[in-house]
């Protein structure tokens, strides 16, 4: 399902020519070459934190004829300066992570994000349906996966910070529901701040 929804993705985060554009655990850089042909004017800066992966997404980009950037780092322990990226992207990242990794990773990526900014992330969500609902008795096994399978990741992007958190689409794959969502960066401070 990548060549469908990563597109979407791509498109539901509206970028311009002057944004300044990160993908958090690139990979083999599909996704970051995507953003980078949408828009070739905008900087675009991939991080991973596989080497070997980081290789061979250096091969992919310059076989695609981009210039991107691919930075070696991990998501909850961004090595940028707070305010730096105008769309962030996190395609099917965080279901690797702990509970309190995806919780860290939300906070940097808020963290890096400009005011007015945009998360786009597209992962495992809550079942659509009943054959999604059995696959999703199998991932939620893996306690990594469970917490976006129980639908709780709007709650880690507004305890990050994040406002106008939503559920952009949903897309059936062999694994379980994936879905997209879109978060903006409003405020400099994090919801807990704000609360006070």
């Amino acid at each position: 399902m990548e060549p469908i929804f990563k597109p979407h993705l791509v498109v539901q985060a509206r970028l311009k020519s002057s944004h300044r554009i990160l993908d958090v655990g690139c990979g083999t850089a599909t996704l970051t070459i995507l953003i980078k042909k949408t828009q070739p004017e905008s900087e675009v800066v991939g991080l991973d934190g596989d080497l070997e992966i980081l290789k061979i997404a250096q091969s992919k980009a310059a076989k695609a004829g981009v210039s991107i950037r691919l930075d070696y780092g991990m998501a909850f322990d961004l090595p940028y300066p707070s305010g730096s990226f105008d769309r962030v992207f996190s395609s099917m990242v965080l279901h690797h992570l702990t509970r309190k990794n995806k919780v860290r990773s939300v906070k940097e990526m808020f963290r890096v994000l400009k005011l007015g900014g945009e998360l786009n992330v597209a992962d495992f969500g809550k079942p659509q349906n009943l054959m999604m609902f059995i696959v999703s008795l199998i991932m939620r096994r893996l306690e990594e996966t469970s917490d976006l399978i129980q639908g709780l990741l709007p709650e880690m992007l507004h305890e990050a910070g994040f406002e106008h958190v939503e559920e952009t689409a949903k897309f059936m794959t062999a694994f379980g529901t994936v879905a997209l969502f879109r978060a903006r960066k409003l405020s400099a401070l994090s919801a807990a701040d704000r609360s006070y």
